[in-house]
């Protein structure tokens, strides 16, 4: 019973090293180009992801808001911001777990990590998990 603990942790921990800068790269590829390489937003155009009160206050929201994006204004940090911004159909439910680790982790946010299944649960309220 020892071996095959020992097994699948090891399975896990061999799985995590070759994942450990998805978030990263995902937060390059689809989001630096607006809110910045390292979460700051433009002026009062893009809200800041940077220690930002919007992300622990909208926690449940965040799955649905990357898959379908936001047309209404919103409050960030005492600012609002009116800007359209597109959804992401194309990143897998995955994909979006990665990337909302990573920013609940960067920038002095703080925020409690996901789980794929969480963000799969929370994607159904938009109609947006993909499964995968």
């Amino acid at each position: 019973m020892g071996v095959g603990l020992l097994a699948a942790a090891t399975a896990v921990y061999s799985c995590s090293p070759s994942r450990r800068h998805d978030g990263a790269q995902l937060y390059a590829t689809h989001c630096a180009s607006c809110h910045g390489t390292q979460g700051e937003g433009l002026r009062r155009l893009i809200p800041p992801l940077a220690k930002s009160d919007y992300l622990p206050a909208n926690y449940a929201y965040l799955p649905c808001l990357i898959r379908k994006g936001q047309r209404q204004s919103i409050v960030v940090n005492g600012i609002e911001y009116n800007q359209y911004m597109p959804g992401n159909e194309g990143l897998t439910d995955s994909e979006i777990t990665n990337l909302l680790n990573y920013v609940q982790q960067h920038w002095g946010n703080q925020g409690d990590a996901y789980t794929m299944r969480e963000v799969s649960g929370l994607l159904g309220a938009c109609n947006g998990s993909d499964g995968q």
